[in-house]
């Protein structure tokens, strides 16, 4: 699979913004988010995920956001015909947490 292609849009101690374009046959690459983060789609599609407990479709709508706790480990590919792009934020630190 190709490589999907992530922007950093922003980088700060308390967050980082990266907006991922995954054309038709992109993946992500297995990783673990050390960070929690929001998800805003900019794009409808249907992301496939990949994680140790198999494989799961993650239907995604157009300015329809998520959440997700640190810790998550999964490869993110697109397996449709058409470029699936989010913005993902991770947060790093807010008041009275320390990252």
């Amino acid at each position: 699979m190709a490589d999907a292609v992530p922007t950093v849009q922003s980088d700060t101690p308390e967050a980082r913004v990266t907006e991922w374009r995954l054309p038709p046959g992109s993946a992500t690459g297995h990783h673990r988010h050390e960070y929690d983060y929001v998800v805003v789609p900019m794009t409808t599609g249907v992301l496939t995920i990949v994680a140790a407990a198999g494989r799961s479709e993650a239907p995604l709508t157009a300015g329809r956001s998520y959440f997700r706790k640190a810790g998550v480990e999964h490869d993110v590919r697109n397996e449709t015909a058409r470029e699936i792009v989010f913005v993902e934020v991770e947060i790093k630190s807010s008041p009275g947490r320390r990252a």
